[in-house]
């Protein structure tokens, strides 16, 4: 059976400016950083102590990249707060945070344009 998700991919221009990104504003830590070829590697960042990661390749080494648009929801104690101290960090929200049935969220853009949602 299933037990987790290991991790979702997401695809970008420049890995080390993504890496830079997701440890140095948004907080998570590299799980791993395995050589794919000359000037790429295989990145995987996460949220300390969370079992899903973050697989971050580069568009160059994927044909299709333009059609597998990442589609991630990060779950959070407290999506104000969150928003509160990600906006600290200069990330780009689309929205402040909403409520809908008893759901708050806000997303947000990483560097190459991708959209996340954080939910509480």
């Amino acid at each position: 059976m299933i037990g987790k998700i290991a991790s979702t991919a997401v695809y970008v221009e420049d890995q080390q400016r993504a890496k830079e990104f997701w440890t140095e504003k948004i907080g998570f830590e590299v799980r791993s950083e395995d050589p794919l070829g000359p000037n790429a590697y295989r990145l995987e960042v996460a949220a300390p102590g969370a079992e899903t990661a973050l697989a971050i390749y580069p568009k160059s080494y994927v044909l299709n990249w333009q059609e597998l648009k990442p589609s991630i929801v990060f779950e959070c104690d407290n999506v104000h707060a969150s928003y509160q101290w990600m906006k600290a960090q200069n990330i780009v929200f689309d929205e402040e945070p909403t409520e809908m049935n008893g759901i708050t969220y806000a997303s947000f853009r990483d560097e190459d344009d991708n959209v996340f949602l954080l939910k509480s």
